[in-house]
């Protein structure tokens, strides 16, 4: 089982993750997306698509930026549609 926590939360946790570059993506349905908030931010990978970019809570912090989807991945990566990813602080593990 693989978990993302940050702040002592778990954010999401499965044993059904994606790895790409290194990252493990998380299945939708195994995140709490009440701990996330939509962001401004996104970035583009030639290989995954366009990013979008979610905001971190817990306990009344927040960590900016720290999650992201790829909501319409290119066809290499559709293994990864809306699968979510951490980093910034998130110990994913």
């Amino acid at each position: 089982m693989v978990s993302a926590v940050w702040n002592d939360a778990t954010i999401a946790a499965s044993d059904k993750t994606v790895i790409v570059e290194g990252n493990h993506y998380f299945p939708p349905e195994t995140v709490d997306h009440s701990r996330l908030e939509e962001s401004e931010h996104s970035s583009v990978c030639p290989i995954k698509g366009r990013a979008r970019y979610y905001h971190v809570l817990v306990g009344g912090e927040r960590n900016p930026n720290a999650a992201w989807t790829y909501p319409n991945p290119t066809t290499k990566a559709e293994a990864i549609r809306d699968h979510v990813a951490f980093w910034k602080g998130v110990e994913v593990a």
